[in-house]
């Protein structure tokens, strides 16, 4: 299977897993638009998980990752009266998570180090999840960590739109119509965007090549 198939593959994979079942989710919404007890509670439950990791892999420190999340379901509840439908819940809601995070960057210009837990293959100019060794070496552990490490940080000073690209295409595995929708941007904008991020990038692990063998 080619990279493209690959990766057609895990996009179709991740939105059966974050929509689970659109029918369910919309019902729900109807019940809190309705007002019904308990109905916004079980929409936080059932999303929580995923903004606080959406939220952890944008500006990959846990406490702002609370924070964001906390604050993106208090604009849900507020704006969830104006939700259509026109996308799905899930492009709306992680659009409503993407605008809190730029808006706490406005706030506080912090830059953490987390890891991201991805490896940058920019030659073939996709990411892949890291395959975990069931039994690696401490040599291993610590290189592993250090790689991370120097990945992160170098997402983490990509100016922030850039970031919000290689994160929401190669980790959440976002397509570029979804993107678009979550940005308000033309795909092609969002196209050549993410080119541009991805040369950034290069450009920031080029002095670790020996760490990313690029």
């Amino acid at each position: 299977m080619d990279s493209s198939s690959s990766r057609e593959l895990r996009i179709a994979e991740r939105q059966k897993e974050m929509e689970l079942n659109p029918s369910e989710t919309r019902k729900l919404v109807d019940r809190c638009k309705q007002g019904e007890n308990g109905a916004f509670d079980d929409l936080i439950r059932r999303y929580e998980r995923k903004v606080y990791n959406f939220a952890y892999r944008l500006c990959g420190n846990y406490d702002e990752a609370n924070d964001i999340a906390s604050d993106t379901f208090v604009r849900v509840y507020n704006a969830l009266g104006n939700f259509r439908g026109d996308s799905s819940f899930i492009t709306w809601l992680f659009r409503i998570v993407t605008n809190v995070y730029l808006d706490e960057k406005k706030r506080q210009r912090s830059k953490p180090t987390q890891s991201l837990h991805e490896i940058i293959e920019l030659e073939e100019s996709i990411v892949q999840r890291q395959i975990e060794d069931p039994s690696p070496s401490p040599a291993q552990q610590f290189e592993k960590m250090e790689r991370n490490e120097l990945l992160q940080s170098a997402i983490t000073s990509l100016p922030e739109y850039q970031r919000l690209m290689i994160v929401m295409y190669h980790t959440e595995n976002k397509s570029y119509e979804e993107i678009a929708v979550i940005l308000d941007l033309p795909i092609g904008t969002v196209k050549s965007r993410l080119n541009r991020a991805r040369l950034s990038l290069r450009e920031k692990l080029a002095p670790m090549m020996e760490h990313f063998q690029i």
